[in-house]
């Protein structure tokens, strides 16, 4: 018998949530976590604090500690949390989980398994987008959650997206001396938006949080560049200034940060892993795992919860967490499915409200052709193996023809990130030399151990009696 009914992965808003639900129900459930408290990337560091008394004045704003509630409903909860533990791999039959903890291997069976793992920031390979004082907006974020800290010197911003803006507004509050903020996002897309106004305005309040934070950036006296292109890193051993197109014309902001954003995409590593069914999401350029409504993925067993499955938002991903965790204990007989439907009520009235805000979101912040597919030949895609644009090409050329035969042409891919910095890059790059589309190019296959392990620790691996080590 598996030593576990329920074994989540990520500790952040739909792994807090599953894991709760699912342990309300007694089910046995342990919540594997890289972080050292619960929480993600969206409420990082959340337990650190207490919550201002006026939420909407505090630096990281009131959705911020709106988290706390969630973080305090997990350490309540009847489980097993595990922080600072790295999955390295998921057998399927039978189910179970490797994971590293303070130098020790351990697998660990299981009757379900949940996947919680969220999403990651797209990559924006911009030329010289490698030098240092570059990083992405969200990594500034990580830095101020944790201990308050803002970039030192002249800041700049540039993408598009909520998390940029957000950002921004944060930066600002805490004292960052930002120089530009240069949003790549055009007049036609702003235009074509507007279409998808009135399902926006039934998200509850979303769209008007949005409208409240693009008026304080365009009012703070932070020059403000809509509708870019081009944007070029320039510096001889760090980071100097921003060159972009506006207008026809060529600009230039001196810096010594620079911070680029173009939106989030679900973190597939894992579920690529496990060879489950996934689809390409075209408005968006990202690949996602297919799932059903309670989260079940193409393999019997293994669920999915949260932006892992397609970005909602962390609303959206705690109410997605908690229907994944009544479909676990109706799987495993601990709810009938009518106790199911009548719990899962406002969990799919709340997802609901959540998703109408996408079409705009989507159609608003597409990912521009230049970032998801570079055209100057020397801008780096592979940043762990330095391959940059014109080996990728010269790779197709002489009969490279989807990602797994590039790593082979040019070791793309198989640094320590196993792909995951470049692999959306790489797929498109592919494509669009070959003249084919991303679907048919295909993605790296991605194995085990999908995280670094010491030989010492799988040398003394500790399993389950169930489990038997391949």
């Amino acid at each position: 018998m598996a030593a576990l009914d329920v074994i989540v992965i990520g500790a952040g808003p739909a792994g807090m949530a599953a894991a709760t639900e699912a342990a309300s129900h007694g089910l046995r459930v342990q919540v594997l976590d890289e972080q050292p408290a619960p929480g993600g990337q969206i409420y990082r560091a959340i337990e650190s604090g207490r919550p201002p008394s006026d939420a909407d004045a505090d630096v990281l704003g009131a959705d911020y500690w709106a988290g706390r509630k969630h973080a305090d409903a997990f350490r309540a909860a009847q489980l097993d949390y595990t922080p600072g533990a790295t999955v390295w791999t998921v057998a399927k039959s039978p189910l179970a989980v490797g994971y590293l903890k303070d130098g020790k291997a351990v697998l660990r069976s299981t009757r379900r398994l949940i996947i919680a793992t969220g999403a990651y920031e797209r990559p924006v390979p911009i030329p010289g987008w490698t030098l240092p004082g570059i990083m992405t907006a969200g990594g500034a974020q990580v830095l101020l959650k944790a201990d308050g800290s803002i970039p030192k010197g002249r800041v700049i911003l540039a993408g598009s997206g909520p998390l940029l803006m957000l950002v921004a507004g944060q930066l600002m509050k805490a004292g960052a001396d930002i120089r530009g903020y240069l949003e790549t996002t055009t007049k036609q897309a702003y235009l074509a938006a507007a279409t998808k106004l009135p399902g926006a305005l039934l998200a509850g309040g979303l769209l008007a949080k949005g409208l409240k934070m693009h008026g304080e950036i365009s009012k703070s006296g932070i020059p403000v560049h809509r509708g870019v292109s081009g944007l070029k890193a320039i510096g001889t051993d760090r980071f100097e200034a921003i060159r972009f197109n506006l207008g026809g014309s060529e600009q230039e902001i001196a810096g010594d940060v620079l911070l680029l954003h173009e939106g989030i995409v679900p973190n597939v590593q894992l579920t690529r892993s496990l060879e489950l069914a996934h689809e390409w999401v075209d408005n968006q350029r990202y690949w996602r795992p297919t799932s059903g409504p309670w989260g079940e993925t193409s393999a019997e067993g293994i669920l999915i919860a949260g932006d892992g499955a397609g970005i909602d938002g962390a609303e959206a991903a705690s109410a997605s967490g908690h229907l994944v965790g009544l479909q676990v204990a109706t799987q495993l007989g601990a709810l009938s499915a009518d106790e199911r439907d009548q719990a899962a009520e406002p969990h799919l009235a709340a997802r609901k409200r959540q998703q109408r805000i996408r079409p705009l979101l989507d159609q608003l912040y597409a990912p521009p052709a230049e970032t998801i597919c570079p055209s100057d030949p020397q801008t780096i895609v592979c940043r762990c193996e330095e391959v940059d644009v014109a080996e990728i090409r010269e790779c197709v050329r002489t009969g490279s023809e989807g990602p797994n035969q590039l790593k082979a042409f040019s070791r793309c891919g198989m640094g320590p990130c196993q792909g995951r910095m470049c692999g959306l890059t790489v797929a498109e790059v592919m494509a669009k030399e070959l003249g084919r589309s991303v679907e048919e190019v295909g993605y790296y296959r991605i194995r085990s151990p999908i995280k670094p392990l010491p030989l010492s620790a799988l040398a003394a691996l500790e399993a389950d009696e169930d489990v038997t080590p391949a």
